[in-house]
């Protein structure tokens, strides 16, 4: 008599892992790879910039005024309040950049993006990134997903995500504008400056078209 062939059921993160660590030292939702995925719309939105325009947006704003910062295959991520991303539209208008082309997106509930690889991980067999750097960030150059401003094990990620006030009148009439207090980085202020160097770059590769790209610096 044949036994029934019991369903394959979904591996549990490896202790060590890429997932391991997201779920037990910070506390973050995963998606089984590969790759692993971060869930975005429960502790953190996610904003997107091309890498160009946010290498110029981390010059601008320093650590404090940003929340973790990861890269992946040309495209800057900025960790933001949950809830950002619905605020993106509104915000985008009441700055009047409202119909403006800006390769400025945002992902909010139920999506996902690629989790870097914890910070001090050794990448590749022989703990080498495999291919070159930008911004001396290993493995960044053939679109691997690095951190450039990494999250804290130990500490809470909301306090320092960029975020709306409770207090005033915003976009709709319900939220406030600029810091809440207690030094919490202001969405406004991030927006507004992705969006002026997004535009800055969409009109400089309108002039230098053909130019040989240079490598990204990153602060």
């Amino acid at each position: 008599m044949a036994l029934p062939v019991p369903l394959p059921r979904a591996p549990l993160p490896s202790e060590g892992g890429s997932a391991f660590w997201y779920e037990h030292e910070l506390g973050w939702a995963t998606a089984a790879g590969p790759p692993v995925a971060l869930l975005t719309g429960l502790r953190f939105d996610v904003l997107e910039l091309p890498a160009d325009a946010g290498a110029a947006v981390l010059r601008r704003i320093g650590a404090a005024g940003t929340g973790p910062v990861a890269l992946t295959a040309g495209r800057i991520r900025l960790l933001v309040a949950a809830g950002g991303a619905d605020e993106l539209p509104g915000l985008l208008d009441w700055l009047e950049w409202g119909g403006v082309a800006l390769d400025l997106t945002a992902v909010g509930a139920g999506g996902r993006m690629t989790a870097p690889e914890p910070p001090g991980r050794p990448r590749g067999p022989t703990g080498a990134a495999p291919g070159g750097t930008v911004g001396g960030r290993p493995g960044a150059e053939q679109g691997a997903a690095v951190w450039l401003r990494p999250p804290e094990p130990g500490r809470e990620v909301e306090p320092t995500l960029p975020a709306l006030t409770h207090f005033g009148h915003g976009p709709g009439g319900s939220a406030g504008l600029g810091d809440r207090g207690g030094g919490v980085p202001d969405l406004v202020r991030l927006v507004d400056t992705a969006a002026t160097e997004c535009h800055r770059v969409r009109l400089l590769r309108g002039e230098s078209t053909g130019t040989k790209s240079q490598p990204l610096a990153f602060s």
